[in-house]
Protein backbone atom coordinates (compact mmCIF):
# COMPACT_ATOMS: atom_id res chain seq x y z
CA UNK A 1 0.00 0.00 0.00
CA UNK A 2 2.95 2.64 0.98
CA UNK A 3 4.61 1.54 -2.41
CA UNK A 4 1.37 2.45 -4.16
CA UNK A 5 1.31 5.73 -2.73
CA UNK A 6 5.41 6.52 -2.96
CA UNK A 7 4.32 5.78 -6.72
CA UNK A 8 1.24 7.72 -7.51
CA UNK A 9 3.21 10.80 -5.91
CA UNK A 10 5.75 10.26 -8.69
CA UNK A 11 4.03 10.30 -11.12
CA UNK A 12 2.02 13.39 -10.53
CA UNK A 13 5.18 15.07 -9.38
CA UNK A 14 6.41 13.61 -13.09
CA UNK A 15 3.24 14.79 -14.43
CA UNK A 16 3.25 18.45 -13.26
CA UNK A 17 7.11 18.80 -13.68
CA UNK A 18 6.89 18.29 -17.35
CA UNK A 19 3.93 20.24 -17.72
CA UNK A 20 6.28 23.53 -16.20
CA UNK A 21 8.98 22.54 -18.84
CA UNK A 22 6.63 22.95 -21.57
CA UNK A 23 4.94 26.00 -20.17
CA UNK A 24 8.44 27.46 -19.48
CA UNK A 25 8.98 26.51 -23.17
CA UNK A 26 6.17 28.33 -24.12
CA UNK A 27 7.23 31.22 -22.89
CA UNK A 28 10.34 31.60 -23.84
CA UNK A 29 9.35 31.04 -27.24
CA UNK A 30 7.05 34.47 -26.76
CA UNK A 31 10.24 36.20 -25.38
CA UNK A 32 12.16 34.80 -28.27
CA UNK A 33 10.06 36.06 -31.05
CA UNK A 34 8.90 39.61 -29.53
CA UNK A 35 5.66 38.83 -28.81
CA UNK A 36 6.59 39.62 -24.66
CA UNK A 37 9.57 41.48 -23.32
CA UNK A 38 11.62 40.17 -20.64
CA UNK A 39 10.47 41.93 -17.88
CA UNK A 40 7.10 39.84 -18.81
CA UNK A 41 9.04 36.88 -19.73
CA UNK A 42 10.08 36.67 -15.96
CA UNK A 43 6.85 37.49 -14.55
CA UNK A 44 5.50 34.19 -16.31
CA UNK A 45 7.98 32.21 -15.52
CA UNK A 46 7.51 32.30 -11.90
CA UNK A 47 4.03 31.65 -11.94
CA UNK A 48 4.33 28.43 -14.53
CA UNK A 49 7.27 27.25 -12.49
CA UNK A 50 6.96 24.92 -9.59
CA UNK A 51 3.10 24.42 -10.20
CA UNK A 52 2.82 21.74 -7.78
CA UNK A 53 4.41 24.64 -5.17
CA UNK A 54 2.13 27.00 -5.96
CA UNK A 55 -0.98 24.62 -5.87
CA UNK A 56 -0.32 23.67 -2.78
CA UNK A 57 -0.36 27.27 -1.23
CA UNK A 58 -3.57 27.79 -2.78
CA UNK A 59 -4.67 24.78 -0.51
CA UNK A 60 -3.06 26.32 2.49
CA UNK A 61 -4.76 29.53 1.84
CA UNK A 62 -8.21 27.92 2.10
CA UNK A 63 -6.78 25.21 4.95
CA UNK A 64 -6.01 28.63 7.17
CA UNK A 65 -9.78 30.72 6.09
CA UNK A 66 -11.72 27.56 6.61
CA UNK A 67 -9.99 24.80 8.02
CA UNK A 68 -10.20 21.43 7.25
CA UNK A 69 -12.36 20.20 4.55
CA UNK A 70 -16.22 19.15 6.05
CA UNK A 71 -16.48 16.50 3.49
CA UNK A 72 -14.17 14.75 0.94
CA UNK A 73 -12.54 16.98 -1.79
CA UNK A 74 -13.58 16.25 -5.37
CA UNK A 75 -12.99 16.31 -8.79
CA UNK A 76 -14.61 19.08 -10.30
CA UNK A 77 -15.94 18.61 -14.21
CA UNK A 78 -16.20 22.31 -16.15
CA UNK A 79 -18.13 20.81 -18.28
CA UNK A 80 -20.98 19.32 -16.30
CA UNK A 81 -20.50 22.28 -13.80
CA UNK A 82 -20.85 19.37 -10.81
CA UNK A 83 -18.62 17.44 -8.74
CA UNK A 84 -17.58 13.54 -9.94
CA UNK A 85 -18.69 11.79 -6.80
CA UNK A 86 -15.18 9.91 -6.88
CA UNK A 87 -13.20 11.16 -3.57
CA UNK A 88 -9.51 11.92 -3.96
CA UNK A 89 -6.84 11.45 -1.55
CA UNK A 90 -5.03 14.73 -0.62
CA UNK A 91 -1.94 13.17 -1.53
CA UNK A 92 -3.23 13.28 -5.29
CA UNK A 93 -4.36 16.82 -5.80
CA UNK A 94 -2.06 18.61 -8.57
CA UNK A 95 -2.85 21.45 -11.10
CA UNK A 96 -3.78 19.81 -13.74
CA UNK A 97 -7.38 19.35 -12.82
CA UNK A 98 -10.16 21.32 -10.77
CA UNK A 99 -11.33 20.38 -8.03
CA UNK A 100 -14.75 20.75 -5.73
CA UNK A 101 -14.21 21.52 -1.36
CA UNK A 102 -16.51 21.80 1.09
CA UNK A 103 -15.68 24.32 4.22
CA UNK A 104 -17.30 26.30 6.41
CA UNK A 105 -17.44 29.68 7.32
CA UNK A 106 -16.96 29.44 11.26
CA UNK A 107 -16.48 33.24 12.03
CA UNK A 108 -20.06 33.61 9.78
CA UNK A 109 -22.46 36.43 11.91
CA UNK A 110 -25.88 34.27 10.46
CA UNK A 111 -24.94 30.95 11.23
CA UNK A 112 -28.44 29.06 12.68
CA UNK A 113 -30.40 32.18 11.61
CA UNK A 114 -32.83 30.73 9.26
CA UNK A 115 -34.19 27.68 8.81
CA UNK A 116 -37.51 26.41 8.31
CA UNK A 117 -39.77 24.15 10.61
CA UNK A 118 -41.00 21.14 9.47
CA UNK A 119 -43.50 18.46 10.26
CA UNK A 120 -42.69 16.65 13.59
CA UNK A 121 -40.02 19.42 14.75
CA UNK A 122 -38.01 18.69 11.53
CA UNK A 123 -35.45 21.79 11.22
CA UNK A 124 -33.84 22.33 7.98
CA UNK A 125 -31.56 25.02 7.63
CA UNK A 126 -32.30 27.89 5.09
CA UNK A 127 -29.02 29.38 4.66
CA UNK A 128 -26.06 27.51 5.97
CA UNK A 129 -22.48 28.39 6.94
CA UNK A 130 -20.92 25.70 4.18
CA UNK A 131 -18.61 27.59 1.83
CA UNK A 132 -18.64 25.44 -1.60
CA UNK A 133 -15.51 25.96 -3.16
CA UNK A 134 -14.30 25.49 -6.92
CA UNK A 135 -10.54 25.01 -7.07
CA UNK A 136 -9.55 25.80 -10.72
CA UNK A 137 -6.68 24.33 -12.37
CA UNK A 138 -3.69 25.92 -13.50
CA UNK A 139 -4.91 28.35 -16.32
CA UNK A 140 -3.57 27.52 -19.71
CA UNK A 141 -0.38 29.31 -20.75
CA UNK A 142 -1.00 30.09 -24.13
CA UNK A 143 -4.46 31.37 -22.95
CA UNK A 144 -2.16 33.33 -20.63
CA UNK A 145 -0.33 35.12 -23.12
CA UNK A 146 -3.11 35.85 -25.39
CA UNK A 147 -4.48 37.84 -22.38
CA UNK A 148 -0.62 39.65 -22.13
CA UNK A 149 -0.70 40.27 -25.30
CA UNK A 150 -4.11 41.02 -26.10
CA UNK A 151 -6.91 42.58 -24.17
CA UNK A 152 -4.41 43.56 -21.20
CA UNK A 153 -2.07 45.10 -23.67
CA UNK A 154 -4.85 46.89 -25.26
CA UNK A 155 -6.26 48.28 -21.87
CA UNK A 156 -2.33 49.30 -21.23
CA UNK A 157 -2.36 51.24 -24.24
CA UNK A 158 -5.45 53.10 -23.68
CA UNK A 159 -4.65 53.81 -20.59
CA UNK A 160 -0.91 55.15 -21.03
CA UNK A 161 -2.27 57.26 -24.18
CA UNK A 162 -5.33 58.93 -21.81
CA UNK A 163 -2.81 59.71 -19.31
CA UNK A 164 -0.44 61.48 -21.91
CA UNK A 165 -3.33 63.22 -23.20
CA UNK A 166 -4.66 64.25 -19.83
CA UNK A 167 -1.17 65.59 -18.29
CA UNK A 168 0.07 67.60 -21.28
CA UNK A 169 -3.41 69.25 -22.04
CA UNK A 170 -3.59 70.18 -18.32
CA UNK A 171 -0.19 72.53 -19.35
CA UNK A 172 -0.03 72.96 -22.99
CA UNK A 173 -3.03 73.29 -25.60
CA UNK A 174 -4.90 70.27 -26.36
CA UNK A 175 -4.16 69.75 -30.07
CA UNK A 176 -0.81 69.29 -29.11
CA UNK A 177 -1.85 66.56 -26.25
CA UNK A 178 -3.93 65.04 -28.96
CA UNK A 179 -0.80 64.76 -31.22
CA UNK A 180 1.36 63.41 -28.87
CA UNK A 181 -1.14 60.79 -27.40
CA UNK A 182 -1.44 59.84 -31.08
CA UNK A 183 2.51 58.67 -31.84
CA UNK A 184 2.40 57.23 -28.47
CA UNK A 185 -0.11 55.02 -29.83
CA UNK A 186 1.31 54.59 -32.78
CA UNK A 187 5.11 53.59 -31.28
CA UNK A 188 3.50 51.06 -28.78
CA UNK A 189 1.19 49.56 -31.29
CA UNK A 190 4.41 48.44 -33.27
CA UNK A 191 5.67 45.93 -30.22
CA UNK A 192 5.05 45.08 -26.52
CA UNK A 193 6.60 47.76 -24.81
CA UNK A 194 5.99 47.51 -21.07
CA UNK A 195 8.12 50.87 -20.16
CA UNK A 196 5.52 53.53 -21.31
CA UNK A 197 7.85 56.30 -19.71
CA UNK A 198 10.64 56.19 -21.73
CA UNK A 199 8.74 55.53 -25.06
CA UNK A 200 6.74 58.85 -24.20
CA UNK A 201 9.71 60.75 -23.25
CA UNK A 202 11.64 60.09 -26.59
CA UNK A 203 8.82 60.82 -28.24
CA UNK A 204 7.81 64.25 -26.96
CA UNK A 205 11.63 65.28 -27.27
CA UNK A 206 13.22 68.69 -25.49
CA UNK A 207 11.10 71.42 -24.47
CA UNK A 208 8.66 69.74 -22.04
CA UNK A 209 11.28 69.22 -18.82
CA UNK A 210 8.50 70.89 -17.50
CA UNK A 211 5.90 68.18 -16.88
CA UNK A 212 8.48 65.08 -17.48
CA UNK A 213 8.48 64.47 -13.97
CA UNK A 214 4.78 64.96 -13.61
CA UNK A 215 4.53 62.77 -16.47
CA UNK A 216 6.78 59.98 -15.27
CA UNK A 217 5.03 59.69 -12.22
CA UNK A 218 1.56 59.36 -13.61
CA UNK A 219 2.28 56.61 -16.38
CA UNK A 220 4.19 54.93 -13.77
CA UNK A 221 0.87 54.61 -12.10
CA UNK A 222 -0.82 52.65 -14.73
CA UNK A 223 -0.24 48.62 -14.19
CA UNK A 224 1.93 46.72 -16.43
CA UNK A 225 -0.33 44.16 -18.98
CA UNK A 226 1.75 41.43 -16.90
CA UNK A 227 0.61 42.36 -13.62
CA UNK A 228 -2.79 42.42 -15.03
CA UNK A 229 -3.19 38.83 -15.16
CA UNK A 230 -4.31 37.82 -11.89
CA UNK A 231 -5.93 34.41 -12.20
CA UNK A 232 -3.24 31.91 -13.13
CA UNK A 233 -4.25 30.35 -9.60
CA UNK A 234 -8.36 30.98 -9.05
CA UNK A 235 -11.05 29.41 -6.87
CA UNK A 236 -14.05 30.73 -6.31
CA UNK A 237 -16.41 30.25 -3.14
CA UNK A 238 -19.64 30.05 -3.60
CA UNK A 239 -22.20 31.71 0.03
CA UNK A 240 -25.88 31.90 0.29
CA UNK A 241 -25.89 35.68 1.16
CA UNK A 242 -23.60 38.10 0.66
CA UNK A 243 -22.59 38.92 4.22
CA UNK A 244 -21.17 35.91 4.44
CA UNK A 245 -18.84 36.64 1.39
CA UNK A 246 -18.35 40.13 3.09
CA UNK A 247 -17.30 38.24 6.36
CA UNK A 248 -15.04 36.37 4.16
CA UNK A 249 -13.46 39.29 3.01
CA UNK A 250 -12.75 40.89 6.25
CA UNK A 251 -11.59 38.16 8.06
CA UNK A 252 -9.01 37.64 5.17
CA UNK A 253 -8.13 41.27 5.73
CA UNK A 254 -7.94 40.57 9.33
CA UNK A 255 -5.33 37.62 8.94
CA UNK A 256 -2.65 38.40 6.43
CA UNK A 257 -3.38 42.21 5.71
CA UNK A 258 0.16 42.52 3.90
CA UNK A 259 -0.99 39.73 1.87
CA UNK A 260 -4.51 41.42 0.01
CA UNK A 261 -3.35 43.27 -3.30
CA UNK A 262 -6.78 44.41 -4.40
CA UNK A 263 -10.15 44.14 -3.56
CA UNK A 264 -13.25 44.69 -5.56
CA UNK A 265 -17.19 44.47 -4.17
CA UNK A 266 -19.48 44.47 -6.97
CA UNK A 267 -22.62 43.06 -5.74
CA UNK A 268 -23.90 46.15 -5.76
CA UNK A 269 -22.60 47.17 -8.89
CA UNK A 270 -25.43 48.49 -11.58
CA UNK A 271 -22.34 49.72 -14.10
CA UNK A 272 -22.05 46.18 -15.71
CA UNK A 273 -23.30 45.80 -19.19
CA UNK A 274 -23.50 42.23 -18.53
CA UNK A 275 -25.36 43.02 -14.82
CA UNK A 276 -22.83 40.61 -12.92
CA UNK A 277 -22.54 40.83 -9.45
CA UNK A 278 -19.69 39.10 -7.60
CA UNK A 279 -16.53 40.29 -5.49
CA UNK A 280 -13.05 39.96 -5.93
CA UNK A 281 -10.20 39.22 -3.78
CA UNK A 282 -6.85 39.01 -5.18
CA UNK A 283 -4.02 37.36 -2.58
CA UNK A 284 -0.10 37.60 -2.76
CA UNK A 285 0.98 33.53 -2.17
CA UNK A 286 4.00 34.49 -3.00
CA UNK A 287 7.15 33.98 -1.75
CA UNK A 288 10.41 36.55 -0.68
CA UNK A 289 10.01 39.47 -2.94
CA UNK A 290 7.79 36.98 -5.81
CA UNK A 291 4.25 38.31 -6.51
CA UNK A 292 2.35 35.26 -7.43
CA UNK A 293 -1.47 36.85 -7.14
CA UNK A 294 -4.28 33.68 -6.50
CA UNK A 295 -7.83 35.13 -7.19
CA UNK A 296 -10.70 34.68 -5.31
CA UNK A 297 -14.20 35.14 -6.39
CA UNK A 298 -17.22 35.45 -4.08
CA UNK A 299 -20.27 34.76 -5.27
CA UNK A 300 -24.05 33.70 -3.88
CA UNK A 301 -24.98 30.30 -4.93
CA UNK A 302 -28.43 31.46 -6.54
CA UNK A 303 -26.68 33.31 -8.56
CA UNK A 304 -23.67 31.41 -9.66
CA UNK A 305 -26.85 28.97 -11.31
CA UNK A 306 -27.83 31.30 -13.41
CA UNK A 307 -23.75 32.67 -13.94
CA UNK A 308 -23.27 29.07 -15.45
CA UNK A 309 -25.11 29.24 -17.45
CA UNK A 310 -24.26 32.37 -19.31
CA UNK A 311 -20.80 30.97 -20.42
CA UNK A 312 -21.52 30.38 -23.57
CA UNK A 313 -23.34 33.75 -24.48
CA UNK A 314 -20.35 35.56 -22.97
CA UNK A 315 -18.06 33.96 -25.04
CA UNK A 316 -19.81 35.10 -28.18
CA UNK A 317 -19.75 38.38 -27.20
CA UNK A 318 -15.91 38.58 -25.91
CA UNK A 319 -15.12 37.35 -29.64
CA UNK A 320 -17.57 40.21 -31.41
CA UNK A 321 -17.97 43.39 -31.27
CA UNK A 322 -20.68 46.56 -32.14
CA UNK A 323 -24.17 46.34 -32.09
CA UNK A 324 -24.29 42.60 -32.30
CA UNK A 325 -22.26 42.46 -28.97
CA UNK A 326 -24.23 44.91 -27.15
CA UNK A 327 -27.88 43.12 -27.83
CA UNK A 328 -26.00 39.94 -26.85
CA UNK A 329 -24.93 41.78 -23.34
CA UNK A 330 -27.87 42.97 -23.22
CA UNK A 331 -30.01 39.52 -23.47
CA UNK A 332 -27.45 38.12 -20.80
CA UNK A 333 -28.29 41.17 -18.60
CA UNK A 334 -31.81 40.29 -18.64
CA UNK A 335 -31.17 36.79 -17.90
CA UNK A 336 -28.68 37.25 -15.13
CA UNK A 337 -31.61 40.29 -13.28
CA UNK A 338 -33.60 36.85 -12.97
CA UNK A 339 -30.89 35.67 -10.67
CA UNK A 340 -30.69 38.95 -9.05
CA UNK A 341 -34.65 38.61 -8.47
CA UNK A 342 -34.00 34.86 -7.21
CA UNK A 343 -31.61 35.53 -4.54
CA UNK A 344 -33.56 38.53 -3.08
CA UNK A 345 -36.86 36.72 -2.78
CA UNK A 346 -34.27 34.37 -0.90
CA UNK A 347 -34.16 37.25 1.43
CA UNK A 348 -37.16 38.40 1.48
CA UNK A 349 -37.80 34.96 3.10
CA UNK A 350 -34.62 35.02 5.55
CA UNK A 351 -36.39 38.27 6.88
CA UNK A 352 -40.16 36.85 7.20
CA UNK A 353 -38.12 34.15 9.75
CA UNK A 354 -36.18 36.92 11.67
CA UNK A 355 -39.62 38.88 12.31
CA UNK A 356 -40.79 36.93 15.00
CA UNK A 357 -37.42 36.14 16.65
CA UNK A 358 -36.29 39.94 16.59
CA UNK A 359 -39.10 40.69 18.54
CA UNK A 360 -38.98 37.55 20.90
CA UNK A 361 -35.74 39.49 21.19
CA UNK A 362 -36.43 42.87 22.24
CA UNK A 363 -38.05 41.63 25.05
CA UNK A 364 -35.67 39.37 26.22
CA UNK A 365 -33.48 42.09 26.54
CA UNK A 366 -35.36 43.84 28.99
CA UNK A 367 -34.36 41.92 31.60
CA UNK A 368 -30.74 41.13 30.94
CA UNK A 369 -29.38 43.53 28.25
CA UNK A 370 -27.62 41.26 26.20
CA UNK A 371 -28.76 40.13 23.04
CA UNK A 372 -28.83 37.07 20.94
CA UNK A 373 -28.32 39.33 17.46
CA UNK A 374 -25.37 41.25 18.63
CA UNK A 375 -22.95 41.20 15.60
CA UNK A 376 -25.66 40.04 13.12
CA UNK A 377 -25.93 40.85 10.66
CA UNK A 378 -21.84 42.03 11.09
CA UNK A 379 -20.99 45.83 10.31
CA UNK A 380 -19.27 45.84 6.95
CA UNK A 381 -16.87 48.49 5.54
CA UNK A 382 -18.12 46.78 2.23
CA UNK A 383 -21.59 48.71 1.76
CA UNK A 384 -23.79 51.10 0.45
CA UNK A 385 -22.61 54.69 1.86
CA UNK A 386 -23.63 56.72 4.84
CA UNK A 387 -25.96 58.80 3.19
CA UNK A 388 -28.36 56.30 1.63
CA UNK A 389 -28.78 54.27 4.54
CA UNK A 390 -29.64 58.37 6.62
CA UNK A 391 -32.14 58.80 4.02
CA UNK A 392 -33.93 55.04 4.09
CA UNK A 393 -34.13 55.23 8.16
CA UNK A 394 -35.16 58.62 8.20
CA UNK A 395 -38.03 58.14 5.56
CA UNK A 396 -38.74 54.67 7.48
CA UNK A 397 -39.24 56.93 11.07
CA UNK A 398 -41.81 58.95 9.37
CA UNK A 399 -43.31 55.52 7.78
CA UNK A 400 -43.56 54.33 11.90
CA UNK A 401 -45.15 57.24 13.24
CA UNK A 402 -47.59 57.21 10.06
CA UNK A 403 -48.32 53.94 11.53
CA UNK A 404 -47.34 52.22 7.84
CA UNK A 405 -45.86 49.38 9.26
CA UNK A 406 -46.71 47.83 12.97
CA UNK A 407 -45.53 44.48 14.34
CA UNK A 408 -48.65 42.21 14.82
CA UNK A 409 -47.58 38.99 15.82
CA UNK A 410 -45.37 40.17 19.07
CA UNK A 411 -45.80 38.42 21.62
CA UNK A 412 -46.85 41.18 23.58
CA UNK A 413 -47.08 44.74 23.06
CA UNK A 414 -44.42 46.85 21.88
CA UNK A 415 -43.60 50.30 22.48
CA UNK A 416 -43.47 52.98 19.78
CA UNK A 417 -39.20 52.74 20.65
CA UNK A 418 -39.36 48.92 20.76
CA UNK A 419 -41.27 49.05 17.12
CA UNK A 420 -38.61 51.55 15.64
CA UNK A 421 -35.56 49.13 17.17
CA UNK A 422 -37.27 46.16 15.14
CA UNK A 423 -38.04 47.53 12.31
CA UNK A 424 -34.31 49.51 11.82
CA UNK A 425 -33.00 46.23 12.32
CA UNK A 426 -34.81 44.42 9.43
CA UNK A 427 -34.12 47.39 7.23
CA UNK A 428 -30.28 46.86 8.05
CA UNK A 429 -30.55 43.32 7.00
CA UNK A 430 -32.26 44.15 3.69
CA UNK A 431 -29.68 46.82 2.73
CA UNK A 432 -26.39 44.36 3.78
CA UNK A 433 -27.96 41.45 2.22
CA UNK A 434 -29.87 42.29 -0.96
CA UNK A 435 -29.16 43.63 -4.27
CA UNK A 436 -30.29 46.46 -6.47
CA UNK A 437 -32.37 45.60 -9.48
CA UNK A 438 -30.91 46.75 -13.07
CA UNK A 439 -34.61 46.92 -14.28
CA UNK A 440 -36.76 48.92 -12.28
CA UNK A 441 -40.58 48.51 -11.03
CA UNK A 442 -39.99 45.12 -9.39
CA UNK A 443 -41.01 43.66 -6.44
CA UNK A 444 -41.36 40.63 -4.00
CA UNK A 445 -45.17 39.94 -2.76
CA UNK A 446 -46.18 42.63 -0.42
CA UNK A 447 -48.65 39.97 1.12
CA UNK A 448 -46.61 39.96 4.38
CA UNK A 449 -45.29 42.23 6.33
CA UNK A 450 -41.73 41.16 5.53
CA UNK A 451 -42.59 41.89 2.06
CA UNK A 452 -43.87 45.36 2.78
CA UNK A 453 -40.54 46.56 4.20
CA UNK A 454 -38.31 44.81 1.68
CA UNK A 455 -39.94 46.76 -1.11
CA UNK A 456 -39.97 49.95 0.68
CA UNK A 457 -36.27 49.87 1.16
CA UNK A 458 -35.22 48.57 -2.30
CA UNK A 459 -37.61 51.50 -3.69
CA UNK A 460 -35.31 53.98 -1.96
CA UNK A 461 -32.48 52.10 -2.98
CA UNK A 462 -33.58 52.63 -6.81
CA UNK A 463 -34.48 56.12 -6.04
CA UNK A 464 -30.70 56.71 -5.38
CA UNK A 465 -29.85 54.60 -7.68
CA UNK A 466 -31.78 56.85 -10.10
CA UNK A 467 -30.45 60.19 -9.00
CA UNK A 468 -26.70 58.88 -8.81
CA UNK A 469 -27.47 58.37 -12.73
CA UNK A 470 -29.46 61.60 -13.11
CA UNK A 471 -26.50 63.47 -11.46
CA UNK A 472 -23.85 61.70 -13.43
Amino acid sequence: MTQDIVESNADIQAMVADRDRRNLAAIERARASGRINDEAARYLSVLYSDGLGWFREVFYFLGKCFGAPKAPVMRYDYETDSAIDEPIKIADINPLTPYLVQHRLDADPMRNQFFNSGRGHKIDLAVSSIVTVIVGGQKSVDRALDKVTGKYYARYVDEVCDTVYRVIASHEREASAKAVAEKVRAKLSEKYISAASETVLSIIGRGHENIAVELVRALDRVPRPRMRLQDVWRVKCLFDLIPQARTFIERVHQMMPDRVLSVRDNFYDMDNPRNYRDAKLIINIGRGDDIVPMEIICQVRTFFEYERKTHGGYEVSRKTSGKKSENIERRLADFMEGGVKEYNLMVCNCLEDLFERVGWNILYMQDNGASMFDGFPRDCTLHYPQKIYDVIMDKLDNALENEVFHVTTAPAKLTQAQESKIFHYMARFVLVAAMPYMQRGWAVPSDTMAGKLFNFVMNEVQRYYKKASDDA
